[in-house]
């Protein structure tokens, strides 16, 4: 046994023969705490033992018969390996007609003249010993009985002829194993090896199955052409039938083997090493699983339990010990030992009883240093019974860390999932039991992680060019990396033209065997980083223009110098494309307030890549950079970590403070709230205080949610307040706000204005005025004053809840006004009422005025009805807005002449009384106009004007009607037999035609009697002044609206004219279809067109002019 150790060592070169050493050995370890002892060791010399000697006769067999070559090694230890060779130490082919079995035997399952061999020799390997033993060779010959003559055929006695089958083709039959089930058992965790060999002619295929399940996918494999099943790691579950098929053309058969899978013991909970403190309970258990069940078995310090020393705080339980309030002289190693008849376990269990204070096993300022954003394990290894309870504390004050962030496992290690730069610090292990306590304090560093910021790129270079791949890295300035370049996953050819600087890789006049993959790999002693790209070498090309395109996104983001306001960002530029970056724009996120929207934070130059960014308190900061080139802004770059500001108290209080009341007994206070970016802080709230103005009453003040507003109830009517509103949150309070000024809700004003009087200035207009009203009665903010007007006119006729009254405001705190569009000659009554926000106060009482009388409108109505030779009728309706009394009517009318010249004005006064006048002593055959209006005493009113014809001769016809378009009789007189009559007739019809044909000529030719500048030139009798040379009067004028005679204007059958339809025109000057004519004609051209035809008295006309109009076209 070697010195200061429990190793035995047994020299057999030296010390005798292995044979003497054989048996059965075991390690029993002892001191005075207990014995602890070790599995049983089994040693067994070695054997390789030779075959023995025997007598092989020659093997002579037909074609197409099955053949079995037997082996049967010798048994050695460990068994030998066997395998069939030939004389030149060639193995045999195998095939899935010839193979080896399990048992080393050599099956056919049907031979051929091939297999003919007088060396088939069957070698057993012993490793162990390394010899290889040696079977006598076995002969074979194989003959065909179709080749052999007669003679040779019937001198062969069955004996000399190997099997007595024949060579035709057969179903399968099994060669092993035999029959049709057979039973293998096998332990668990071993191989399990099941094997069918079948011969048969054709060979057969094997085929395997379970039959009360699926064969594990993951752990079967098939052996030896199929023949064999293996299946590994076998468990319980494996236990069933299987079943091999063998299947040729002729048939097939079946073999069912049963397998059972027997365990020997294996642990299903060891027994564990227990450390107690006197006066603990504690259990030792000991639980094995096998097939069949195991035997457990204790033993205590090496001897069987049942015969160790008593001990009463120790208690059998089958394969628990329970152990009660346990002392010192308890300590002792138990040996658990589970058996059955496969094998047996032992273990064993150390339970030590003792007092002991925590001691920490770690070493003291033990530093770790860490990649971020990796897991951090903080060791604190520690003894101590009663066993002690560790707890982490980080830095010198603050409470235990937990378990929400850390992981804290039971042998003390302390986890940071993700470790992160604030993580970095001092970090304390305390451990305590009862009996004291001990501490451990360690550190913990965080390093940046190494990158590759600008990674080679994939290469397309011309054979002969030089390329550079560029590898920049970036690593934490402690640490010290060392970067290499691979090719193709190996070292770089040992050549002069590949070259390494800093950051680059060169390699010049570039033949095609550089083509392939470039690694870059940066190291450092915590982690390493790679970049791969792939170099192409093709034949020289043109080169090809620049692009000019906007920069590619900057990348490598990354936060220094971070403070509670302020954090330094810089960046790595994107490629410019050929055109210089001019600046950089700078936004951020707030993930906490505003997750996915970017707000601009600054702009730097395009020669700047690093920026020192102002910050707000308790911000979830993210910044993304974009690069703006001549051609535009690229596109924003990954967005850089996030950085969360701490808290502090607000830096400004809510605008827009207002105070309102709703209601005549509250305040409302509103203000509007702080964004979160503004909040600084968790728990945002608002500090509302108020107190009346005119008063000495303490500032009262409550603190509300994340609201923006609050109610005070109670107060009195419009009363002036003092408000203010500041912010606070969890941190602390913000700046002292200003004080704004409110009131308190308004109420209905309680007085009327008085005083009211009211001065008519003019018939549609009148001025009001009015005392104030006391500004304490208004309640409210004064609005202004508000009049309510009515007419009293026609009020007996209707209820008067439905009277029209019309509304006039005036703003402010004016006392009076004026009212415009009164109607005149009218009883009107008005009153006055203040208004506030809340609404109207009470009416002033009613007062009364009258509007003066005004000029009237124009009369309803006027037509001319009954005209005769010498005289026509005027018939009329009074004015609708006579506006006054009616003194008079005006009557003004004149003639008109053929060449359309006004002739004379006759003015004449009618009574206020009459609707109908006559007019007598007219000229026959002449248009007259006429202009007619009312008058009151305030003077004369709008005119109304009309033309109307008087007749030929008592016989004649009235002149057709314009508007109407047929001829209407006023008499008729029958002179068609008169001689006169026909002559004068046949005159007229030959003037006519003449006058028709005229008239078509100076049509063709455009010419035409400038009517226009007639009208135009017709002037209104009131105005146009007479002429000086004669004494007449100008040309005739509308004088209502000054336009010019339209064509198609129509006048009613009835001569009646509305005021809205009053404009003149020469086609009304007569009756029938067509007008007037003049000398040439030109009257046709200009206002002949096509009207309405109305029904006449007593018959119709047609379009062509009759005898009478025309003669009367030439008076």
């Amino acid at each position: 046994m070697k010195t200061g150790s429990g190793t035995l060592v047994i020299n057999i070169m030296s010390e005798g023969k292995a044979e003497t050493y054989e048996g059965v050995y075991q390690c029993t370890a002892r001191n005075e705490r207990g014995a602890a002892i070790s599995n049983n060791i089994v040693v067994r010399p070695s054997r390789s033992p030779l075959w023995t000697k025997e007598k092989l006769e020659p093997i002579t067999l037909r074609s197409g018969q099955s053949l079995v070559l037997p082996c049967r090694p010798p048994i050695g230890l460990p068994p030998a390996i066997i395998f069939w060779m030939d004389n030149s130490f060639q193995r045999l082919p195998q095939s899935e007609r010839v193979s080896q079995g399990l048992n080393g035997d050599l099956y056919f399952s049907n031979v051929l003249p091939e297999d003919s061999r007088e060396d088939y020799i069957c070698y057993a390997r012993f490793n162990h010993t390394q010899t290889i033993q040696q079977k006598q060779p076995i002969s074979v010959k194989v003959i065909l009985v179709d080749e052999l003559n007669d003679t040779i055929a019937a001198n062969l006695s069955d004996t000399e002829v190997y099997g007595a089958k024949s060579n035709r083709e057969r179903p399968p039959t099994f060669l092993t194993p035999e029959g049709n089930a057979s039973n293998k058992e096998e332990l668990r965790g071993n191989v399990l090896s099941l094997e069918c060999i079948a011969e048969g002619l054709p060979t057969p295929i094997i085929y395997w199955i379970k039959e009360d399940g699926t064969l594990p996918i993951n752990r079967t494999f098939y052996r030896n052409f199929q023949k064999t099943l293996q299946i590994i790691q076998v468990s319980e579950a494996d236990s069933g039938k299987y079943q091999c098929i063998a299947k040729n053309a002729l048939g097939v058969i079946h073999h069912t083997i049963s397998v059972t899978v027997k365990a020997a013991p294996y642990w299903i909970m060891a027994p564990q090493n227990l450390v107690l403190s006197p006066g603990e309970d504690g259990a030792l258990i000991c639980r094995a699983n096998g097939n069949p069940k195991p035997r457990i078995s204790w033993l205590s310090n090496g001897v069987p339990i049942e015969i160790a020393p008593d001990d009463p705080s120790r208690k059998i339980s089958g394969d628990t010990i329970i152990f009660s309030s346990v002392q010192e002289r308890s300590s002792a190693v138990y040996q658990c030992n589970a058996s059955n008849e496969y094998g047996y376990l032992l273990g064993n269990a150390f339970v030590n009883v003792l007092a002991e204070p925590p001691r920490i096993l770690t070493s003291a300022n033990t530093l770790y240093q860490v990649i971020a954003n990796r897991p951090a394990l903080l060791d604190c290894a520690f003894f101590g019974s009663p066993l002690p309870t560790i707890e982490w504390f980080k830095g010198t004050k603050g409470s235990a860390l937990r378990e929400d962030t850390y992981v804290l496992h039971e042998n003390g290690t302390l986890e940071i999932p993700v470790a992160q730069k604030d993580s970095t610090g001092t970090y304390t292990c305390v451990a305590r039991n009862k009996l004291g306590m001990a501490k451990n304090e360690v550190h913990l560093e965080i390093k940046d992680p190494t990158r590759i910021i600008k990674q080679p790129e994939y290469a397309v270079v011309q054979r002969g060019s030089t390329v550079s791949f560029e590898c920049k890295v970036k690593h934490d300035h402690t640490l010290i990396p060392t970067v290499i370049w691979l090719k193709d996953n190996g070292e770089l050819p040992s050549d002069g033209r590949f070259t390494i600087d800093k950051d680059h890789l060169v390699v010049a006049d570039v033949s095609d065997n550089d083509g392939g993959t470039y690694t870059c790999v940066a190291n450092t002693t915590l982690d390493n980083v790679s970049a791969s790209a792939v170099l192409s070498v093709v034949a020289p090309t043109p080169t090809p223009a620049p692009i000019y395109d906007v920069p590619n996104p900057p990348f490598d983001l990354e936060l220094t110098d971070q403070l509670d306001k302020s954090v330094q960002l810089s960046w790595t530029p994107g490629d410019d494309n050929n055109s210089p970056i001019t600046k950089f724009i700078i936004e951020y996120e707030d993930a906490m307030h505003e997750a996915g929207l970017w707000r601009h934070q600054t702009e730097v130059p395009g020669t700047q890549t690093t920026a020192q960014l102002k910050l707000s308190p308790y911000v979830n900061y993210s910044f993304r950079v974009m690069a703006e080139n001549s051609l535009g802004r690229s596109l924003p770059s990954e967005a850089s970590e996030q950085y969360l500001t701490k808290a502090a108290e607000p830096d400004k209080n809510p605008m827009t403070v207002e105070g309102l009341g709703s209601e005549p007994d509250n305040l409302v206070i509103t203000w509007q709230p702080l964004n979160g970016f503004e909040s600084n802080g968790p728990g945002l709230q608002y500090k509302v205080s108020w107190r009346q103005k005119d008063g000495d009453d303490e500032w009262t003040s409550v603190v509300v949610a994340n609201v923006s507003k609050y109610i005070v109830s109670g107060t009195p009517t419009f009363v002036p307040y003092l408000i203010k509103v500041q912010a606070l949150n969890d941190v602390g309070f913000a700046p002292e706000p200003a004080v704004v000024m409110g009131h308190s809700g308004e109420d209905l004003p309680m007085v009327a204005p008085g005083n009211v009087h009211v001065t008519v200035v003019n018939s549609t207009l009148a001025e009001v005025h009015w005392d104030p009203v006391p500004l304490k009665s208004v309640r409210g903010h004064l609005q202004g004053y508000r009049i309510y007007y009515w007419t009293d006119q026609n009020s007996s006729k209707r209820n008067r809840r439905h009277i029209e009254k019309k509304i006039l405001t005036f703003q402010g705190s004016k006392t009076h006004g004026m009212l415009p569009g009164l109607e005149p000659f009218s009883h009107y009554t008005l009153n006055i009422r203040v208004i506030n926000g809340k609404g109207e106060g009470p009416a002033s009482p009613d007062r009364v005025f009258h509007t003066p009388e005004g000029v009237p409108s124009a009369p309803s109505s006027l037509k001319i009805v009954n005209p005769t030779l010498d005289s026509l009728t005027l018939e009329w309706d009074p004015p609708s807005h006579p506006n006054g009394i009616l003194t008079e009517y005006t009557l003004k009318y004149q003639p008109i002449n053929s060449t359309h010249e006004l002739g004379p004005l006759v003015d004449l006064k009618i009574p206020a009384n009459k609707t109908r006048w006559t007019l007598k002593n007219l000229n026959f055959s002449t248009r007259y106009k006429f202009y007619f209006y009312a008058q009151t005493s305030a003077g004369s009113g709008s005119q109304i004007t009309e033309e109307a014809v008087t007749t030929v001769d008592e016989a004649g016809y009235l002149p057709p009607d314009v508007g109407a378009g047929k001829a209407m009789a006023s008499r008729q007189v029958d002179i068609a037999t008169q001689g006169w009559f026909i002559g004068l007739m046949c005159a007229v019809a030959l003037l006519i035609l003449i006058l028709l044909i005229v008239c078509f000529i100076r049509r063709n030719k455009g010419g035409k009697y400038p009517v226009k500048e007639k009208e135009d030139a017709h002037a209104d009798p009131e105005i146009q002044p007479m002429k000086e040379d004669d004494g007449t009067f100008g040309e005739y004028s509308d004088a209502e609206d000054h336009k010019p005679l339209k064509k198609g204007s129509r006048t009613p059958s009835d001569r009646t004219v509305k005021k809205e339809d009053s404009d003149d025109s020469l086609v009304d000057y007569g009756e029938g279809v067509n007008g007037q004519f003049n000398e040439d004609g030109s009257f046709i051209g200009q206002y002949s067109g096509k009207k309405e035809k109305e029904p006449a008295e007593g018959n119709e006309s047609s379009e062509a002019p009759s005898p009478v109009n025309a003669m009367n076209s030439f008076v």
